[in-house]
């Protein structure tokens, strides 16, 4: 299991138990982390913040296990709440996306040595400026792979198969299924599928694809993946060009950069079949939003599924949202509850490694 490889980096717990007492079983920690037997043994614990009030106990619990805990408690988060109540901490498990940048770091204060989100994407973070504090930060990819992979596929059917434009044919009372060539959607077998990146999330996608009989997958990245994984999943690296004019499916799982950002625009989708489905549940603002709203409008690709969008959350009234040919979901991915559980429990470990010294589970960078 994805959490338990994790877990086992550190020798510190086996299975998905929370309660294993970080700080005091690891053997790392007792061998060489005389800065923590201080700092417990003078009596003053690490101060660590949560800063949502929702971030799963299994997280929550293996900090209080040697550290003291203080949590933001506001809904959607208070930024005020936050900038007071991380004055003076020692780590903190990020749990939001509220921007993380000097402001928050100012706050804090100098004695701040451990960061971790609870997330895969750190768009909202200001890596540089952690980076020239010399801050550790820590993430949780990997260990999301399993649940962002099925949704990826849940959307690619939905919106090849037009499941929200037949909804609304219920919805209407346009019920024609005299027709019949009624809400004929796309195949996936026998397909291209495509991947606008290509890591960890892509390939639990290509894996689940596999059961649909797809025909071969192309893919776009910076750097070539190994030799046996292209011969697992058939896959073969192409440019973007080749890639938008072959594939039947196209899969965003690509971080947010500057490389990246609006590279799905007016001219990618032109080059794209008529009978395209877009799915993206990397990042909203790797898409052009205006520009996929045309040509899904004029029907110059087929369809697209979205668990992103630009921005989130996306106003009742955006535009996108009167199309027929788009299913939008509103950024969960994730949102499982053991998946949840499994980050919370990672960032966790995160802090607590970065509080003594040690390699992060999950380092950022």
């Amino acid at each position: 299991m994805v959490l338990n490889r994790f877990i086992g980096l550190s020798a510190t717990i086996v299975g998905r138990s929370s309660r294993s007492g970080f700080l005091s079983s690891s053997p790392l920690l007792k061998a060489g982390s005389q800065k923590q037997n201080r700092t417990m043994s003078s009596g003053k614990a690490f101060k660590v913040l949560v800063s949502h009030p929702e971030v799963p106990q299994e997280g929550i619990d293996l900090l209080k296990e040697n550290c003291e805990i203080i949590q933001v408690q506001s809904v959607p988060v208070d930024r005020a709440e936050l900038l007071r109540k991380i004055q003076g901490v020692d780590g903190v498990l990020w749990g939001g996306h509220e921007p993380l940048n000097a402001e928050a770091l100012d706050a804090a204060g100098p004695q701040l040595k451990s960061i971790s989100t609870m997330s895969a994407g750190i768009d909202y973070v200001d890596v540089p400026e952690l980076k020239k504090r010399k801050i550790p930060l820590g993430h949780t990819p990997t260990v999301l792979n399993t649940a962002v992979a099925d949704l990826a596929v849940g959307l690619l059917i939905a919106a090849g198969r037009r499941f929200h434009e037949g909804r609304k044919k219920i919805d209407n009372d346009q019920w024609e299924n005299y027709h019949l060539n009624w809400l004929l959607g796309q195949d996936i077998r026998d397909s291209t599928v495509g991947f606008y990146g290509f890591g960890g999330i892509g390939q639990a996608i290509a894996k689940r694809l596999s059961g649909f009989d797809i025909d071969r997958v192309l893919y776009t990245t910076r750097r070539r993946v190994h030799k046996e994984i292209e011969e697992e999943f058939n896959a073969k690296k192409v440019d973007f060009d080749t890639l938008l004019a072959e594939s039947d499916f196209i899969v965003i799982a690509s971080p947010l950069t500057k490389d990246t950002q609006g590279v799905f625009n007016a001219t990618a989708f032109n080059k794209m079949k008529q009978t395209a489905v877009l799915v993206n549940i990397g990042r909203g603002k790797i898409v052009n939003q205006d520009d996929l709203y045309e040509a899904l409008k004029s029907n110059r690709i087929f369809s697209a599924g979205l668990d992103v969008v630009d921005p989130e959350p996306l106003s009742p009234k955006d535009k996108l949202l009167t199309l027929d040919n788009v299913v939008v979901l509103p950024h969960i991915g994730s949102a499982t509850k053991r998946t949840r559980a499994e980050m919370a429990t990672i960032a966790a470990h995160n802090v607590l490694r970065g509080l003594v010294g040690e390699p992060m589970l999950s380092p950022a960078y």
